[in-house]
């Protein structure tokens, strides 16, 4: 089901170490399970991934395993409109960054929730690409 958002917020996916970079019209928002201790923005803990699965992968890197789990453990429980919803909300009504640590050509848990909005009907993309 893709779903109607009318009056989109523009969401862009990028890492820590890119935030500077950040023009002041886009709100950061980290979707890790732990922020940087040096980050005092806001955090979406609910598109992060579970330490089960999160702790098994960085033993085996096994992505499949990773994929899947993080599939039916995190974004099969949520509904993409309540999230979108949410996010512009924390944001201010702004341009939203979601926000973790790899960088774009590593594996990572931003790339399947990026590709789960865009299933959904969202506008996302990599900042800076």
């Amino acid at each position: 089901m893709k779903y109607n958002f009318g009056g989109e917020k523009m969401i862009y996916t990028t890492y820590f170490a890119k935030l500077k970079q950040l023009p002041e019209s886009v709100t950061p928002i980290s979707i890790c399970g732990k922020a940087p201790d040096w980050y005092r923005g806001i955090q979406y803990k609910k598109l992060a991934p579970k330490w089960g699965f999160f702790s098994e992968w960085k033993k085996t890197h096994d992505n499949h395993f990773y994929v899947e789990r993080f599939n039916a453990e995190v974004l099969a429980g949520l509904d993409p409109g309540q999230v979108y919803q949410e996010l512009v909300s924390l944001a201010g009504n702004s341009d939203i960054a979601l926000v973790c640590y790899e960088t774009p050509e590593k594996f990572c848990h931003r790339h399947l929730v990026r590709n789960w909005m865009m299933i959904n009907g969202l506008l996302i993309k990599e900042f800076g690409t």
